[in-house]
């Protein structure tokens, strides 16, 4: 059944437009808005003339494709960024580092980069520090390659290309066959680990929250100096940074509705 838009007013009915673009994984037409909306395409011609002359979309491509344009990206990075819940994550955060002893940080997928949205220091004195607001590259960061364990083939397909992966230790995993093999792993086991991969001396473990419809864009990880970051010492963190994720997604589930008022399956 097509999607319908409701709204009673045009700016209404246009943020109801760009719910329906912002769960998109790939370029989006006019033509497939027709088809998956039912309106008359003059009227979404027109809804997309404004969201592109306001930054929301941009064509992309051959000129008659779109996908989020940069100011509606931006938008989406403050609000995780200044998020109302933040004091109830950063407790979170702190019984994290209260309970393993080394720092961790609240992280989210923005394009193709790790955004840090929180991160709580340990008191220990060798310690790496990367403030909130930094970004960390997909394809050598822990929580990025749980990101990518959820894209499709073709997401990743344009994101990993080979030639184009930066090498930033000697450790990095270029190779996109060798990172799809690490996806498959981090896939499997729940979690991903970054082995000195964006840092030398940096190691890293990252599991996502949980979300309801399955797919999330928000993890959370330890980090330590891989000196007292062995594989034993990270399985034993494993089970608090799992009640962690946890924690965060009863949070989010408490902070956001089941439905969304300006959209709704066609019943009839």
């Amino acid at each position: 059944m097509p999607t319908k838009l409701d709204g009673d007013t045009p700016a209404i009915r246009l943020f109801a437009l760009l719910e329906v673009i912002a769960e998109k994984d790939q370029y989006f037409s006019l033509q497939s808005l027709v088809e998956e909306l039912g309106l008359p395409k003059p009227t979404l011609h027109r809804m997309l003339q404004q969201l592109d002359s306001a930054g929301m979309i941009q064509r992309d491509g051959d000129g008659r494709h779109y996908s989020t344009g940069v100011r509606l990206r931006r938008i989406a990075e403050n609000l995780l960024l200044n998020n109302t819940v933040h004091g109830a994550r950063r407790n979170v955060l702190r019984t994290l580092v209260s309970e393993v002893g080394e720092s961790c940080n609240i992280t989210s997928c923005a394009s193709s980069e790790v955004l840090y949205l929180d991160r709580v220091e340990t008191p220990a004195p060798l310690r790496f520090y990367l403030h909130p607001g930094s970004r960390v590259p997909l394809h050598c960061s822990a929580s990025g390659k749980l990101f990518l364990t959820q894209m499709t083939a073709s997401q990743r397909k344009r994101l990993l290309v080979p030639g184009t992966l930066e090498k930033y230790t000697e450790k990095t995993i270029t190779d996109p066959q060798a990172l799809e093999a690490e996806l498959r792993r981090a896939s499997k086991d729940g979690y991903a680990l970054d082995n000195e991969e964006f840092l030398p001396g940096l190691t890293c473990v990252a599991m996502l929250v949980p979300m309801p419809s399955g797919k999330s864009n928000l993890g959370i990880a330890i980090q330590a100096p891989t000196i007292r970051f062995q594989a034993e010492r990270i399985k034993s963190c494993l089970p608090a940074l799992r009640r962690a994720a946890q924690a965060l997604a009863d949070i989010e589930a408490g902070s956001y509705p089941e439905r969304s008022p300006t959209r709704q399956r066609a019943t009839s």
